[in-house]
């Protein structure tokens, strides 16, 4: 599928008309749920609803996911210098999406976005645009393709720079049949050094029972199908990289802003990397 400059937005009947099974629970919309978005259907709903019910801290997880990301592109494009993103797994935009929060603190940042399911390429469209001095760009496609991915970043961001390549909550639905390390080392192979990788993952080592209860359940609902991994296992994709501090820690906990914002309960890993050489 083409994806478009995202100058300006475009009106519904002027886009691609996308089609989606609503049916179907789908892991974007499942998570706009659980952050209180109106992006759902009833099989969403339903989905994480049974989620809830096997880890009843997933919202707060969820959320504490979502300031991570914001702390660490804030943590990239103010204190490492990064003007160029790959936000691989968006997800349905909501607050504090990469661009703004780059872009508040680099206006010349630039942000190429990656998600595969059809309702987030409808509000790509309108919702991720680019600031008067950078520019964001979307496109439909799955993390599995990752050449297609890199050749369709090169449009908008130049390899010859440093980038941050962004896996937020997405890797636990690649399975080790497809090869995720692969994945990860493909994507850091492609980027020059000076970039960086910023990755959260599901927990499996965090309230471990609860956590599979929920895993179990969405397996049966969704389908996108997740294998959660340990905080070494999550360590591992940043084999070869050099470990901005505090390391892998629950996602509440790297770099937080305040107490409050420590205490969320979570249930997710997140770190940032830097690639040196």
């Amino acid at each position: 599928m083409a994806s478009e400059w995202l100058g300006a937005p475009l009106p519904p009947d002027e886009g691609e008309q996308v089609e989606f099974d609503t049916s179907v629970a789908h892991i974007a919309r499942v998570y706009d749920y659980w952050l209180g978005g109106k992006d759902n259907f009833e099989a969403d709903r339903q989905a994480g609803e049974e989620a809830l019910a096997a880890y009843p801290d997933l919202v707060s997880s969820v959320r504490a996911n979502r300031a991570f990301l914001a702390r660490g592109v804030r943590f990239l494009a103010a204190e490492a210098g990064i003007r160029q993103f790959l936000d691989i797994g968006t997800g349905i935009p909501s607050a504090n999406n990469t661009h703004e929060v780059a872009q508040s603190a680099a206006p010349e940042s630039r942000v190429v976005y990656v998600d595969n399911d059809p309702i987030v390429l409808a509000h790509a469209r309108a919702l991720l645009v680019g600031g008067p001095e950078g520019a964001t760009d979307y496109l439909d496609a799955d993390l599995r393709d990752t050449e297609k991915i890199l050749e369709h970043a090169r449009g908008l961001l130049d390899f010859s720079q440093p980038v941050a390549v962004m896996l937020v909550a997405v890797l636990h639905l690649i399975g080790p049949e497809d090869h995720p390390h692969s994945i990860v080392s493909q994507l850091i192979d492609a980027v020059p050094p000076g970039s960086y990788l910023l990755l959260s993952h599901v927990a499996s080592d965090i309230e471990p029972e609860k956590m599979a209860e929920m895993g179990k359940r969405l397996n049966r609902l969704l389908a996108q199908k997740g294998t959660y991994r340990s905080q070494a296992e999550v360590t591992g994709f940043f084999t070869g990289l050099e470990l901005v501090q505090p390391g892998v820690v629950p996602v509440q906990h790297w770099r937080q802003d305040s107490e409050v914002e420590g205490s969320r309960r979570a249930a997710m890993w997140g770190g940032v990397a830097r690639k040196n050489g």
